[in-house]
Formats: structure tokens, C-alpha cells, sequence
């Protein structure tokens, strides 16, 4: 589960010990390193402020199974793939904190984030494709990802692709070609309806059987949690029987993407 949302937005949510009591299933957080870059913040100063950061998010990260970023809405996936020195992350720092820092924009310290959770080894999520309006869609295209990609790989960092629509195609191109990275469709098939059927097929195309993850990326509504599952299942039963008709490795298929898969990344 995502712990990263603002503090209103969590306000009516379960702790993750209560929602897996309600669930009757284990639960495991996802850290949103953004925000424990901002909450880190306060009383740093530009030079300190990336040791604060990396301490705190090393300290977040510790009973985490994946992290998480939204530089898709905070910038875009059109940033400079390169990790920034010392000198521009304390520079970029010293701008942030003059203009009052809060909400955590600045490209230099975004890369610098990526950077320091891509060194903690565990899978790092990054929100692709489409959302809410304060993302610019073309700029959440996950094929402009590909010069970070390839400058991460030697890390070997797991890559997880959220969402991707309408850039599912890309996103299975970059699994297919890379071998950290992986796609989960989440919020896509909950929204699509019965176009669900067409974007798994159209993700499939080329996405390894073991790169696809499942969730159903719910939130706020329990109702929320049965629709995924629901999208997903009709979506990947209609798909396999027209891909692979044997019933053996039917099933073989289903179980790596309806959790294998995510079991095996993740650790679980």
C-alpha cells in the first residue's frame, strides 16, 4: 500500500494493520519517497539538506517492500537522467527551501531522489501515464524514461511502470527490452471497462508473461478493490483463452500475473 498521500487525504483511511485485518491478508508498504523528502525538510539547510533526505528515507524505507515516485506529476519523466552532483543537488536545495520548499518540484532534487532511492536496491515504482489533471499527459509517456533506464541498469534496480495508459504499448516495449524493468496496469483496467479485454491483449503483445503485474491500484472505496480484481480477471481470462489454450500453462500464465509475479519482485 502507498503510505505517500497528503495528510487530508489519509485522514479516512485504515492503518495498514486494520486494513489487513479487514482484508484477512497480509499488507506491505509502498514509500513515496517525495514525501518523506518533504516532511524531511524542515529545519535542513541547502547544504545538509540531501544527507537529512537520504537519512530519512533510508530510515522510511526499512520495513518497505517497494518505494514509489510521482515525478510524472511533480515534473514530468523528461528530466535529465543523469544523477546530479553535489554541488547542484546543495544549490537546487538552497532555491527550494528561499521559496518556502512544501511541495517538492524541483527537478534537480527529483532526479537527486531517484537517484538515492534507486541505491536502496529495493523495486521503485513510478506513476506513468494518465491521472489527475495536475499531470501533463504527454510528459507522463513512459518511453521518455528509456535514457534513465539504461543509466540505472547497472544498479539493477527493479523498474515497475504503473499505469501506462495510453502508453501501455511503450511500457511493454521498455519490459520487453530491459531487463529491470516491469509493467502493472493498476488504475488502467478499472477505467477502461470493457476495453480492459484489449489493453492487456495490447500489453501482452509484447511484455514477458513475467514482467506483468497485477493490482488493482484501489483506494478510498472497498468496492474499489473487487472492480480491479474483477476488470483484471475477465480481461486476462479472455485473453488466454484465445493466446494460449492449453489449460496447463493457462494457468501456469494467470498465476505469475495475478501474483507470481508480484510475489517474486517484491519479496512477499
Amino acid at each position: 500500500m502507498d503510505t505517500g498521500l497528503t495528510e487530508a487525504a489519509r485522514a479516512p483511511l485504515l492503518p495498514l494493520a486494520e486494513l489487513g485485518g479487514s482484508a484477512g491478508a497480509e499488507v506491505y508498504e509502498i514509500v513515496r519517497i517525495e514525501r518523506v523528502a518533504e516532511r524531511a525538510t524542515p529545519g535542513a539547510t541547502a547544504a545538509g539538506w540531501a544527507a537529512t533526505v537520504g537519512q530519512a528515507l533510508r530510515h522510511a524505507a526499512r520495513h518497505a517492500v517497494g518505494l514509489k515516485s510521482v515525478v510524472a506529476y511533480r515534473h514530468g519523466l523528461d528530466f535529465d537522467p543523469a544523477r546530479p552532483s553535489a554541488a547542484e543537488t546543495a544549490r537546487a536545495a538552497g532555491e527550494y527551501l528561499a521559496a518556502g520548499a512544501g511541495r517538492l518540484d524541483h527537478p534537480v532534487l527529483l532526479r537527486h531522489l531517484l537517484w538515492e532511492a534507486l541505491e536502496l536496491g529495493l523495486p521503485l515504482q513510478l506513476h506513468t501515464g494518465f491521472g489527475d489533471p495536475d499531470l501533463t499527459l504527454h510528459r507522463a509517456d513512459p518511453s521518455v524514461l528509456t535514457g534513465f533506464v539504461r543509466a540505472a541498469e547497472p544498479l539493477g534496480t527493479p523498474l515497475v511502470l504503473l499505469h501506462c495508459w495510453p502508453y501501455h504499448r511503450q511500457a511493454a516495449w521498455l519490459a520487453q527490452a530491459f531487463p529491470t524493468v516491469h509493467v502493472d496496469l493498476g488504475l488502467t483496467l478499472g477505467h477502461v471497462g470493457t476495453g480492459a479485454r484489449r489493453v492487456l491483449a495490447e500489453t501482452l503483445e509484447l511484455a514477458p508473461f513475467a514482467k506483468l503485474l497485477f493490482s488493482s491500484d484501489a483506494y478510498g472505496l472497498p468496492e474499489l478493490f473487487l472492480v480491479g480484481a474483477a476488470a483484471f480477471t475477465d480481461a486476462i481470462d479472455a485473453w488466454l483463452a484465445e493466446a494460449l489454450p492449453v489449460p496447463a500453462e493457462a494457468a501456469r500464465v494467470a498465476a505469475l500475473v495475478g501474483g507470481g509475479n508480484a510475489r517474486a519482485l517484491y519479496g512477499l
